[in-house]
């Protein structure tokens, strides 16, 4: 008798900020709070299209951020986010891609910056329920060993999951670990910037993160 011998499902890993949830103009708010504490440079509002094509480095470069000081500044900051969380929605139809994603098979995994917390706080506990890792409180230059830590767990080969991401940091961190990069149009970086870099899809609206992601879902995987 035949064994039918179920494939891997295909892994997809989200970033939070910008990508799910719209936390920009509460990023800007916390930045020039936090600002005032370390000593650097508020948020440059008014170049706001150039600082949309640097990556992260230069974005702190051109804001005078010690980098000693990081570790400091990203824990205050994500204090900060929490005591606020409650002005961050989800973007328009992301919930919806959730449902549809989990639903037609696929491995949802989360990997951000952001506390856990903050987190649980905007998917609420439907759409948190629909992952089956959350991976919080990455460093900023971190993300990739996690990448490859939710590989392991997943037990995912890199060529079946794919990194969506709306900055230049998230598109290294994906080519570090060896998965496809899909860049958001929606989010603090510019499409353009990220297409420029090497992102090798995009997707400019929910419905066609839906679509898009449903086919990569449905193709050949290796074991």
């Amino acid at each position: 008798m035949d064994i039918e011998i179920p494939l891997p499902r295909q892994l997809i890993i989200f970033d939070f900020d910008g990508t799910l949830a719209d936390t920009f103009n509460l990023f800007r708010t916390i930045f020039d709070e936090v600002a005032a504490i370390y000593g650097f440079d508020r948020f440059d509002s008014d170049n706001l299209a150039t600082l949309r094509n640097l990556d992260a480095r230069k974005i702190m470069e051109h804001h005078h951020v010690t980098m000693w000081k990081l570790p400091m500044i990203v824990r205050t900051m994500r204090t900060r986010m929490e005591r606020d969380i409650h002005q961050v929605q989800l973007f328009p139809g992301i919930s919806e891609a959730l449902t549809y994603l989990h639903n037609s098979g696929s491995i949802l995994a989360l990997l951000t910056s952001n506390s856990r917390a903050n987190v649980l706080k905007v998917l609420g506990p439907e759409n948190a329920a629909h992952f089956q890792h959350l991976e919080c409180g990455t460093s900023i230059f971190g993300k990739h060993s996690k990448l490859k830590k939710l590989l392991k767990a997943c037990g995912t080969h890199p060529s079946n999951a794919i990194y969506i991401g709306d900055e230049i940091r998230d598109y290294a961190a994906a080519t570090q670990s060896s998965i496809r990069f899909g860049a958001v149009a929606w989010g603090y970086s510019n499409l353009d910037a990220l297409i420029a870099t090497g992102a090798q899809e995009t997707f400019r609206d929910a419905d066609e993160l839906t679509s898009k992601l449903a086919a990569f879902a449905s193709t050949e995987v290796k074991t």
